[in-house]
């Protein structure tokens, strides 16, 4: 490929074999991509937090007082977030993917509301200490950032795998989502004295 013009991770396009992933469509490249990334997400150091909501649920129980169901995941990903990093004693940035004009504003908005004011269960001091910024960064795709790339890859499997656990869906068998998750199971936010992964890695909402 052109180096001036790097691949991006997309996992739509790796599924679908088209634009540069056509050569997956040859079964002993598919093979060797599959085992090569396997192994790529075991080796990273890195930790996940995955919020799933059932907007259908969270709307029909809190009808006219749901809530903006983007924004209430962004506000308990970043409780856990920032109890990871207030837990250290360090501090981050947080960076979203772009998803367009309206929509990107609206989170910013969210953003800032949850950074000067805090939430319902966490002051406004809770999320200074640990956040590098008032505002949260928006990216696009495109931009080949290696964290958009691998957050893209990982968040339908893990959503997946909550879903199947809380039995909102069927349980599909074996696939290769299976294995992605076995391969990060050991990377997801934990209760650090009793290794409690529901609710500090795993949360789901409705």
């Amino acid at each position: 490929h052109n180096p001036d013009e790097p691949i991006i991770l997309h996992r739509e396009d790796i599924i679908n074999r088209r634009g540069p992933f056509w050569r997956l469509r040859d079964t002993a490249r598919e093979q060797a991509f599959n085992e090569g990334f396997l192994q790529f997400i075991k080796e990273q150091d890195y930790c996940i937090i995955t919020v799933v909501i059932d907007k259908k649920s969270h709307i029909e129980r809190y009808g006219e007082v749901a809530r903006h169901p983007y924004h209430y995941c962004l506000a308990v990903l970043l409780e856990r977030y920032c109890g990871f990093l207030n837990f250290y004693d360090a501090q981050g940035d947080v960076l979203a993917e772009s998803r367009g004009g309206t929509e990107d504003q609206q989170l910013k908005q969210a953003y800032r509301g949850i950074y000067n004011a805090g939430t319902q269960w966490r002051g406004t001091e809770f999320f200074k200490r640990g956040l590098t910024s008032a505002e949260i960064k928006l990216k696009p795709k495109v931009t080949n950032i290696a964290g958009l790339q691998l957050s893209d890859l990982l968040a339908y499997p893990s959503k997946q795998e909550i879903l199947i656990e809380e039995q909102r869906i069927d349980d599909p068998g074996d696939n290769f989502s299976k294995q992605i998750c076995q391969c990060i199971k050991a990377k997801y936010n934990q209760q650090v004295y009793q290794g409690r992964i529901r609710g500090y890695g795993k949360i789901f909402l409705s």
